[in-house]
């Protein structure tokens, strides 16, 4: 992960490294020094590189003293044993820091048709919003009724529209909101995270959502005594209950990735191999047959977990944020079943409905 990028005579400074310890110093996108692993993972690390300034050779080091858990970093950029910068970071400055980006290799063939094909499919990004929103409406109508798809997409909007507000609140920008037939949505950013706890936080706050909404349901039923919005309230709890499931790659699937592989990174693997396994079974009681296509997916972001642990550019979460992270699911996915629970109370004819569409 990126511990440090700061400006270093009159050029960027890059510093990446992991909690096995080792690290990779980047001056202008040249490597400049490294460091292998170590056992002594708070331990003060030194690069100590040489740079030409005309006739001059500058002696160069950089020191840092790293804490993993809570994170805290201290830093120290000399030249010629004159201390140029120093400063530390925490948590929030990994958060909010946008990773550098390594330019590409210049392709000679065609640039100016490559930039005109981008500026094409970014306009026409809106275009596919509004084709994908008609299919995922057209599709649900011809399912059930006109005014259910409507609802429907409501709900999967506004679930959507807890994701984009989580990654809105971390700074990072977003490409908005797709809804997929028979899949249900997709809130993209531009951006990738760079901690643990954003990726709790942006896969919480969906279903966080849907119960506000739900209880908004619940409230209009209340209030009018129509059935209509207390199917609501239970179809969309129940959809948010399903995709809090701790299975790759629902919400719950990335809640429990990022506790389990800020705890171990094979104690990670072995959760989520588990969960996965679990999915294959439920999926087969339940008729779910495109759920088997999610797990493959999940599959393969838990292999690419695996492959990339000892190198995650992820600051992992402490023993606070694990223990927050597991009574923030817990209480939600308690709250939904309330929910769902209050309602089947009153008979079973309204759990007919949303399980009829969970098994589309």
């Amino acid at each position: 992960m990126e511990l440090l990028a700061i400006e270093f005579l009159g050029k960027p400074l890059r510093l990446e490294g992991s909690m096995a310890g080792w690290q990779q110093l980047y001056w202008d996108n040249t490597l400049v020094s490294q460091l292998d692993a170590t056992t002594d993972q708070e331990d003060a690390r030194k690069h100590e590189f040489t740079l030409r300034a005309g006739d001059e050779t500058l002696q160069c080091h950089v020191e840092s003293t790293v804490q993993w858990q809570p994170f805290e970093m201290t830093y120290k950029a000399l030249v010629n044993g004159q201390t140029i910068t120093e400063g530390n970071r925490n948590t929030k400055d990994i958060e909010q820091q946008t990773p550098v980006v390594a330019p590409k290799p210049e392709k000679r063939f065609s640039l100016i048709g490559l930039v005109s094909l981008g500026m094409k499919a970014l306009k026409s990004a809106k275009l596919i919003k509004v084709v994908l929103a008609s299919a995922s409406l057209a599709a649900y109508s011809w399912l059930f009724s006109i005014q259910f798809a409507l609802a429907l997409i409501a709900c999967l909007m506004f679930h959507e529209y807890g994701h984009i507000r989580a990654m809105k609140y971390f700074g990072m920008k977003t490409k908005g909101i797709y809804l997929i037939p028979f899949l249900g949505g997709l809130a993209l950013s531009d951006e990738k995270i760079n901690t643990r706890w954003q990726d709790v936080v942006i896969s919480i706050m969906g279903p966080l959502f849907g119960l506000i909404l739900s209880l908004v349901f619940m409230v209009l039923y209340w209030a009018t005594g129509e059935m209509f919005f207390a199917g609501l309230a239970v179809f969309n709890a129940l959809l948010n209950l399903f995709n809090l499931l701790p299975i790759l790659p629902l919400d719950g699937g990335h809640v429990l990735k990022s506790i389990s592989f800020s705890m171990n990174s094979v104690l990670g693997i072995v959760l989520c191999v588990a969960a996965a396994v679990a999915g294959v079974v439920l999926s087969y009681q339940l008729n779910l047959t495109l759920f088997g296509f999610l797990l493959i997916m999940g599959s393969v972001e838990i292999l690419f977990e695996w492959k990339g642990r000892h190198h995650s550019h992820l600051l992992p979460l402490d023993k606070y944020g694990q223990v927050v992270s597991f009574v923030w699911y817990v209480g939600l996915v308690s709250s939904l079943i309330g929910v769902i629970w209050y309602f089947a109370s009153t008979g079973d004819q309204l759990l007919s409905l949303p399980l009829q569409i969970l098994g589309t």
